[in-house]
C-alpha cells in the first residue's frame, strides 16, 4: 500500500464496547432561584489540549480533555490515546444556573489545570494539579494513570476561592447574559466577560486562587470608559444602549500587556475593548464584506454570526467571523493591524462562501477554517478550506460515517434474532448508551443497566424481547412464517428505538483541534469522532461527483495525462457500484465467504449487468472505458495502491524504547484505529470488487480497447485480474477480522495452553502476553494490535528517527497514516505473527475462521497454517482431525516461508502423540 494521503478526511467514531462511561456525579447548589421567564440556552461543547500534547516524551502526549453541557450541567472527560486514565469522567450539576455558550474554558499553568465555568448566575474557578506534578517523571510505563479529575471530590466549591454568584443577574430573564468568554491573567486572577441583555459587556475578576483579595465587577459600554457596577440598569433608564449592540459571540485575546474583548453584536458590526484602556478600539461593520444584499441583510438582527479567534508569533491575531445569511452564508478572515497611537485596524485576507444553512461550529487555525453543519436531512457535514490558497473556493471533503441502516433485511431462511443482534452489536454501529436507553425506553422502566458488560447487555436485550414476544403469543399453535413475521415485527421495533438514540447522540456539538498535534475531533452529545487523513484511492471512490469532476491530477499518477486515466478509471468504478443491484452485491459477498472464486462470480454478476442493463448504464461504462488512454497502466496504478505488500518486514521481537512503550496505547486508541482499518477495508472491498467486474467488461470489448495481438489483453487476462482477484479476498479478510469479537479465557485456561506451546518457542515467555483492555469485548484486531503489532509498528516508524531529547513531535495527520499502513499489512506479512497471536491467546474459533479465509489465496506459510488447525483441532477436542492436519504439516513445511521450524511437528508434545 503506497500510502499517498489526499487533501480529504474521513471520520471514525469512538465507539467503546463497555458499559456506560462512569460520570462522578457532584452537584454544587448555590442557593439561587430559578430564573423567571424560561431563559433557554442551546447545548454546547469543547475541548482542550495540553501545550504538550504533541511532545513525544511527555507525559501529556496525544492527551485532552473534553466537555459538553446541557440546561445546569456540564460534564468533563479526559482522555489519551496512549495510557488508559481512571477517574477521567466528571458531571457537575449546579441547580437553576444555566451554562452559557462559551461558558467553559480550560487553561494550564505550570502547576495547575484551571476550568472557568460561566452560568446564568454563577461564574467558577476550579483548581485541579497538573498532569507533570502528579507524574514528575516523563518515562511514564504504567498501562494506567490517574486523571487530573481524581480528587475533584475534596474541592469546596462553595468557598469563594472557586464560586462566585452574580447579584446583577437575579431575577428575571432580562438579566441573564447572553454569551461569555473566560481566561486567566498573567497575574493568575481569573476573568469573566459577560454580555448583559442590555447591550453592555461585563468583566468580573476572581483574585488569583493562591492570594486574598476581592472580587470586582467592571461593566465596558459605550458611554463611558470603565463604571463599576452596582447592577446592570434596563435600556430605558440607562438610555445610552440599544439592543443592536447586544453581543452574541464574544472572543478574548491577551497581547503583551493588555487584553481585548471582541464583541460581534446583533448590528452585524464587530467591537473591539480594551481592558486596559478601559474603551472600545475599533467598530467594524461586517456586512461592508458581503458583496450583494446588505441593506436586506441590515433590516434584521443577527441572531446566528459566530466569531473566533487564531494567534501565533508568525502572523500574529487573526479573526474569523462567520456571517449567517440565508443561502449567502459567508466566512471572513480579517487579521489585526496596529499603528501608534494606540490605533488599530483589520485587513482584510479571505471570504470564503458556503451553501450549507445551519453551522454548528467552527474553527480559526494557521491556514484553515474548519467546519460542521447540519443539513436540511439533519445529517453531520465537515468541511474545511484554506483561507489564503484556495483560487476555487471549494471546500475540502470529510467523509462522515453514516448512520446506521434505516432497515435490516433478514431472508426468510435466517433467524431474526440473530440477524438483528449482529447489527445491533457490530462494533461499527451502535454505542452502549443508545441501546441501553431503548431497553429502557422498550421496558418502560427506570432500572439502570449502566453496569452491564457488553455481552451481559446483549443477554438482557434478548431475554426482554423474547419475552415480550412470547408474552404477546396468546395462540398455542403457531405456523412458522408467522412467527416468523411476528419475531421480524418486535426487532424491529426494539431497532428503531436504538436507531432513534443512536441518531440523538451523533447530534454534533463542536469541533476541537489540538494546535500541537493537528488532531482534528468532532464532539458529539454521546461520543467523540476523530477525523484521519484519507488515503488517495479511498478519496476519489469515495469522492461525490462534483468533486471528482473538480479533479485534474492525483497523487497516485505520475504525469497530467495518466492523472486522467486514473480519473475516468475511477469514475467507471462508481458507476459500476452505483449500477449494482443488491443481490448481485450480496452475491459477490457470499461467495467471498464461501470460497468461490471472485473471477468466475464477477464475470457471472456482469452477465447479469448487461442482461438488465435497461437503462444503458453498462454502455456508458464502455463508452467512457474506451476513452482511457492506456487502460493497462492505469489499472496497475490503482492496484499498486491496493497493495499490501510491504518490504520492511514487522518484526515484534525489536526492541522498543521506554519512551514508546504506551505511544497510542490507550484503549480509545486501539479501538479507533481498528475501526478505522475496518472502514480501510470495507472501501477496499467494494474498489476491488467494481474493479474485477470492470476488468471482466474490458476483456469482453477486448477488441475496441486493445491492438488486436498485442499483449495487454494477454497481461490483463494473466496478471491483473489475479492480483485484483487475491487483493479482493486479502481486503475481505481484514474486513471479517476486524468485526470478528475476541473471547474471554479464563487466566488457568490460558497459562494451562501457553504451557503447552511453550515447547514450540512461539514466545519469549511461558506466562500469558495477553494485555487486556478495557474494551469488553476487544475485536480480534484490536487484540493483536495491543498485544504485538503496536510495539512492532513503533519501533519501525522510529526506527530511524532520533527520539532522545523532546525533539520528536507527534504530528497526528502523519502518524496515524504510517500505524494504519503498517497494520494493514498483516494478511500479506510473513512474520505470521497474526495467526500466532490469536493462538497465544487462545482465540481458536477465530483461529479455524482466518485459516478457512486465508487457505483459497495464500501462498505464504502454508504449513505453519496447517499447524495452527491442528492446534485449534486439539483445543476443541476434535483430535480425530489432527492427523489429517499433521500429515499436511510433514507435506507442506519444507516449502513454507513464515515462521514454521522444521522440527515443529517433533517438538510438540500433543501433536506429534496425536499423530
Amino acid at each position: 500500500m503506497a500510502g499517498v494521503l489526499e487533501r480529504s478526511y474521513i471520520e471514525i467514531c469512538g465507539f467503546e464496547r463497555e458499559s456506560v462511561l462512569r460520570f462522578r456525579q457532584i452537584t454544587l447548589n448555590l442557593g439561587v432561584g430559578l430564573h423567571s421567564g424560561g431563559v433557554k440556552y442551546a447545548d454546547s461543547a469543547g475541548g482542550f489540549s495540553y501545550e504538550d500534547s504533541g511532545k513525544l516524551l511527555s507525559v501529556t502526549s496525544n492527551r485532552f480533555v473534553h466537555w459538553s453541557t446541557s440546561g445546569d450541567t456540564v460534564q468533563f472527560v479526559e482522555q489519551s490515546l496512549d495510557t488508559n486514565l481512571l477517574n477521567n469522567a466528571v458531571r457537575l450539576r449546579i441547580p437553576n444556573c444555566l451554562l452559557l455558550p462559551g461558558g467553559v474554558c480550560i487553561q494550564e499553568t505550570l502547576n495547575n489545570i484551571i476550568i472557568l465555568i460561566v452560568t446564568s448566575q454563577s461564574v467558577h474557578r476550579l483548581v485541579l494539579p497538573h498532569p507533570t506534578r502528579m507524574y514528575r517523571s516523563d518515562l511514564v510505563t504504567e498501562l494506567q494513570m490517574q486523571s487530573i479529575f481524581t480528587d475533584i471530590g475534596k474541592l469546596n466549591l462553595n468557598e469563594p476561592a472557586h464560586s462566585y454568584v452574580l447579584p446583577f443577574a437575579q431575577g428575571t430573564q432580562t438579566t441573564a447574559p447572553s454569551t461569555s468568554a473566560g481566561w486567566i491573567s498573567h497575574q493568575g486572577e481569573a476573568l469573566f466577560a459577560l454580555a448583559s441583555p442590555s447591550g453592555a459587556i461585563t468583566v468580573v475578576t476572581l483574585p488569583a486562587h493562591d492570594q486574598d483579595g476581592t472580587v470586582s465587577i467592571l461593566e465596558l459600554k459605550q458611554s463611558s470608559m470603565m463604571q463599576r457596577l452596582a447592577g446592570w440598569m434596563p435600556t430605558a433608564i440607562r438610555g445610552d444602549q440599544s439592543i443592536p449592540d447586544l453581543a452574541i459571540s464574544l472572543a478574548v485575546h491577551q497581547l503583551e500587556d493588555d487584553t481585548f474583548i471582541f464583541a460581534l453584536c446583533q448590528d452585524h458590526k464587530l467591537r473591539m475593548w480594551s481592558l486596559k484602556h478601559q474603551m472600545c478600539l475599533l467598530v467594524t461593520d461586517m456586512l461592508e464584506y458581503m458583496p450583494a444584499g446588505r441593506g436586506e441583510v441590515k433590516a434584521s438582527p443577527a441572531l446566528a454570526h459566530k466569531l473566533r479567534l487564531f494567534f501565533s508569533s508568525s502572523i500574529g491575531l487573526c479573526l474569523a467571523i462567520y456571517l449567517a445569511v440565508p443561502k449567502r452564508s459567508q466566512f471572513c478572515v480579517l487579521q489585526l493591524v496596529a499603528s501608534e497611537n494606540n490605533r488599530y485596524s483589520l485587513d482584510h485576507i479571505s471570504t470564503l462562501f458556503t451553501t450549507q444553512e445551519t453551522l454548528v461550529d467552527f474553527v480559526l487555525t494557521a491556514t484553515d477554517i474548519w467546519a460542521v453543519w447540519l443539513d436540511n436531512d439533519n445529517q453531520t457535514v465537515v468541511k474545511y478550506i484554506s483561507f489564503e490558497h484556495n483560487t476555487t473556493g471549494m471546500w475540502n471533503q470529510v467523509f462522515v460515517q453514516p448512520s446506521p441502516e434505516e432497515e435490516v433485511h433478514v431472508g426468510e431462511d435466517q433467524d431474526p434474532r440473530e440477524i438483528y443482534l449482529d447489527v445491533l452489536f457490530s462494533p461499527l454501529r451502535f454505542t452502549a448508551s443508545a441501546i441501553i436507553k431503548a431497553l429502557q425506553i422498550y421496558k418502560r422502566d427506570t432500572e439502570r443497566y449502566s453496569d452491564l458488560s457488553w455481552e451481559e447487555l446483549k443477554k438482557e436485550v434478548t431475554v426482554t424481547l423474547e419475552n415480550e414476544l412470547q408474552g404477546s403469543v396468546t395462540e398455542y399453535e403457531f405456523c412458522q412464517e408467522d412467527y416468523h413475521l411476528l419475531q421480524v415485527e418486535f426487532w424491529s421495533k426494539f431497532y428503531a428505538c436504538c436507531l432513534q438514540y443512536q441518531d440523538v447522540l451523533s447530534t454534533p456539538l463542536a469541533l476541537h483541534i489540538s494546535p500541537a498535534t493537528a488532531m482534528v475531533c468532532v464532539l458529539k452529545k454521546g461520543f467523540v469522532s476523530f477525523l484521519l487523513p484519507c488515503f488517495a484511492i479511498d478519496h476519489l471512490y469515495l469522492s461525490s461527483d462534483d468533486y471528482l469532476i473538480s479533479e485534474e491530477e492525483t497523487p497516485i499518477a505520475e504525469d497530467s495525462e495518466m492523472s486522467r486515466d486514473v480519473l475516468q478509471l475511477v469514475h467507471c468504478l462508481r458507476m459500476v457500484n452505483e449500477s449494482l443491484p443488491e443481490d448481485m452485491a450480496y452475491e459477490m459477498e457470499k461467495a467471498l465467504e464461501d470460497l468461490l472464486s471472485p473471477e468466475k462470480v464477477s464475470e457471472k454478476v456482469l452477465e447479469g449487468l448487461l442482461a438488465s442493463d435497461n437503462g444503458n448504464v453498462i454502455q456508458d461504462i464502455t463508452n467512457k472505458l474506451q476513452d482511457i488512454n492506456n487502460p493497462i497502466v492505469a489499472i496497475n496504478m490503482l492496484l499498486r495502491e491496493l497493495d499490501l505488500e510491504t518490504d520492511a518486514e514487522t518484526d515484534s521481537r525489536h526492541t522498543v524504547r521506554i519512551s514508546l512503550s504506551q505511544l497510542y496505547g490507550s484503549s480509545v486508541a486501539a479501538s479507533l484505529i481498528c475501526q478505522a482499518v475496518c472502514q480501510i477495508a470495507m472501501t477496499r472491498t467494494l474498489i476491488c470488487r467494481d474493479l474485477l467486474i470492470l476488468q471482466q467488461l474490458y476483456l469482453r470489448i477486448g477488441d475496441n480497447v486493445f491492438v488486436p495481438g498485442g499483449s495487454q489483453l494477454l497481461q490483463l487476462q494473466q496478471d491483473l485480474i489475479s492480483r485484483c482477484s487475491n487483493l479482493l479476498c486479502t481486503y475481505h479478510l481484514l474486513k471479517q477480522m476486524s468485526l470478528t469479537l475476541s473471547s474471554s479465557v479464563p487466566l488457568d485456561i490460558l497459562n494451562a495452553d501457553l504451557q503447552h506451546l511453550s515447547v514450540l518457542e512461539l514466545s519469549d515467555s511461558t506466562t500469558p502476553t495477553s494485555r487486556r483492555s478495557v474494551l469488553n469485548p476487544q475485536t480480534v484486531v484490536e487484540l493483536f494490535y495491543q498485544n504485538v503489532a503496536r510495539k512492532a509498528i513503533m519501533s519501525q516508524i522510529f526506527s530511524q528517527q532520533d527520539v532522545e531529547g523532546n525533539q520528536t513531535m507527534l504530528h497526528w495527520p502523519q502518524m496515524i497514516s504510517s500505524v494504519l499502513t503498517l497494520l494493514c499489512h498483516w494478511p500479506s506479512n510473513p512474520s505470521f505473527l497474526f495467526p500466532e497471536c490469536l493462538m497465544l491467546n487462545c482465540q481458536y474459533t477465530q483461529l479455524q475462521e482466518y485459516v478457512r479465509l486465508v487457505g483459497p489465496w495464500c501462498q505464504v506459510n502454508v504449513g505453519s497454517y496447517r499447524f495452527v488447525l491442528g492446534q485449534c483441532y486439539l483445543a476443541s477436542g476434535e483430535g480425530q482431525k489432527v492427523r489429517t492436519s499433521n500429515i499436511q504439516i510433514k507435506i507442506c513445511c519444507p516449502f513454507s516461508m513464515g515462521k514454521c521450524p522444521s522440527n515443529i511437528v517433533q517438538k510438540s508434545c500433543p501433536m506429534y502423540h496425536h499423530l
